[in-house]
């Protein structure tokens, strides 16, 4: 994708030995380049999502894959601008995307589906059943057609959520996720548990959209950075509703009351006719006003979790 500004999207399920020594030294050379994002470092591998200009990019992957760790490591490519990512973090973690539960990675791909196969499939077997891994306001935002959306706030609910999932335990699952890192985890959390015909999408939305576009997409795609959603905008169905008035958008906020922050979709039309709609509508239900949420961040702050 051409862009004086590209954002990366990346991850690689590797040992890394001293996370704590590499995350510092990483830093220091994302800072060396201008480079805004966050990066995740952890015994188990590395998770980022970084932005900056084209030439800084382009030295930040040619050095990364200079390392035999990740010389086969996949980037996937969208469009930014300077405004993308206000800051740099890079910090070591006991988990690159967390998940709280010990399941065993596969070690090879026979289970993941290329976009190509994915939609072959989806389009010739009526049977399968596709599932969102992802958090429920990013699937509010924007998902497959038909697919079964993960009712989790944060992806490490979805081991308590799996027995939900238990009638479907015999279906053909067919799972999906930003960019494929939330899947490694969760196809084998699901193998774990008994669902033996569990295949993931490649790459994630990210790599699907890339080849065929909003075919049997429906709305805009999360991501977690200022964008906040990204679109495909050919024929484009959009999803996203209201949590207070019911109009179509694609617009997030974080709720105002400081113990809560949870994003919600807003309208600005909405919050134009009542300003008590920067809150949730679980906070408002409570009872509580603009004045008197307790609120001291900005009205713009962002999830601080990197996550693909």
């Amino acid at each position: 994708m051409e862009s004086d500004h590209p954002v990366i999207l990346f991850y690689k399920y590797v040992p890394i030995v001293g996370p704590d020594r590499f995350a510092a030294e990483h830093s220091a050379f994302c800072k060396s380049l201008g480079l805004k994002g966050r990066v995740l470092i952890a015994e188990e591998g590395i998770n980022g999502t970084l932005s900056g200009p084209r030439d800084a990019i382009d030295a930040y992957v040619k050095t990364l894959r200079a390392d035999e760790r990740f010389a086969d490591i996949e980037i996937k490519l969208s469009a930014g601008d300077a405004s993308t990512f206000p800051r740099l973090s890079v910090k070591a973690r006991p988990e690159i995307v967390t998940l709280g539960a010990p399941v065993a990675l596969q070690a090879d791909l026979h289970n993941h589906l290329s976009p190509a196969e994915w939609k072959r499939r989806i389009e010739q077997d009526p049977d399968v059943l596709l599932v969102d891994v992802r958090n429920r306001y990013e699937s509010a935002a924007g998902k497959f057609e038909g697919a079964l959306a993960c009712d989790i706030e944060f992806f490490r609910e979805l081991p308590n959520y799996l027995e939900k999932l238990e009638e479907h335990r015999d279906k053909t699952i067919l799972m999906y996720c930003t960019g494929g890192i939330r899947c490694e985890k969760a196809s084998a959390l699901f193998r774990h548990h008994g669902f033996e015909n569990v295949f993931q999408l490649h790459g994630g939305i990210v790599n699907y959209q890339k080849e065929f576009g909003n075919e049997h997409w429906l709305g805009e795609c999360f991501v977690f950075d200022n964008r906040m959603t990204v679109k495909v905008k050919e024929n484009l169905v959009p999803i996203g509703i209201c949590a207070h008035s019911g109009r179509s958008t694609s617009r997030f906020v974080n709720c105002l009351h400081d113990l809560c922050h949870a994003l919600f979709l807003l309208a600005p039309e909405t919050e134009q006719e009542n300003s008590e709609t920067r809150l949730c509508p679980e906070c408002l239900a409570k009872g509580l006003t603009s004045q008197t949420a307790d609120y001291k961040g900005s009205p713009a702050r962002l999830l601080k979790s990197a996550t693909a």
